[in-house]
């Protein structure tokens, strides 16, 4: 009895054994399932929403770009600092969020270069990437803002968060996302926030991780 104890013992520990290593060896490989990347952007911010919508990122894996207001990222340096702190991108999204191509050429300059030195100022370093008020350009805002070292970034999909879209909405428009393309969100809406855990599980199924966004393309590639 003590003999066949001790046997059944011994398979019981080579089987528990094998187990724990089939589990470690699958851990990596889906630790590592990124077929693509694509570019979360959050614009508008820091406001009163931005500690909620970092939270529910870093919970849920993801990283994103936050283009911030130049009078709001004056107004919450600390909030800028938590952006980046929760290993957020900053881009520059105008000081008072106009319509640029309105504008002339000495303000549109200003709009820019006030919004880099607020960022800056806060603790959010020289951003790189420009996103135009409501997507609007022209040949003089590209000249402007490529004159201050940036990129201008509009978007591949749009949430439509700013119109009211419902949560189920949004995470069917990040559903859209492929590999290298950029979504339109926005820092201060309910809805998108309560989309983030979903949009990540979708991310995760199709095997698309969130990125950063390339100064040299505009389009999101692997975090560096």
């Amino acid at each position: 009895m003590r003999a066949r104890a001790r046997a059944l013992l011994t398979t019981l520990a080579v089987l528990a054994t094998a187990a724990t290593t089939t589990l470690t060896a699958a851990t990596p490989s889906q630790a590592a399932a990124c077929n693509g990347y694509v570019g979360l952007t959050f614009d508008d911010g820091p406001s009163g929403n931005t500690t909620g919508l970092l939270n529910t990122l870093r919970q849920n894996g993801l990283r994103a770009t936050m283009f911030n207001q130049g009078q709001h990222a004056a107004a919450n340096p600390s909030l800028v600092r938590a952006q980046v702190s929760a290993g957020m991108w900053i881009g520059n999204h105008s000081y008072t969020h106009p319509h640029l191509t309105r504008l002339n050429q000495a303000q549109i300059d200003s709009e820019i270069s006030r919004t880099q030195q607020a960022i800056a100022n806060a603790g959010g370093g020289t951003p790189k990437l420009f996103r135009p008020p409501y997507g609007e350009t022209n040949a003089t805002v590209k000249s402007v803002a490529a004159r201050h070292g940036l990129t201008e970034i509009i978007w591949h999909v749009d949430s439509q968060d700013w119109n009211g879209a419902s949560t189920a909405a949004i995470v069917q428009a990040a559903g859209r996302l492929t590999n290298g393309q950029v979504i339109l969100m926005h820092d201060w809406s309910a809805n998108t926030l309560a989309a983030i855990p979903r949009i990540a599980q979708g991310l995760d199924a199709r095997g698309l991780c969130a990125g950063m966004i390339s100064p040299q393309t505009g389009r999101a590639v692997a975090p560096g």
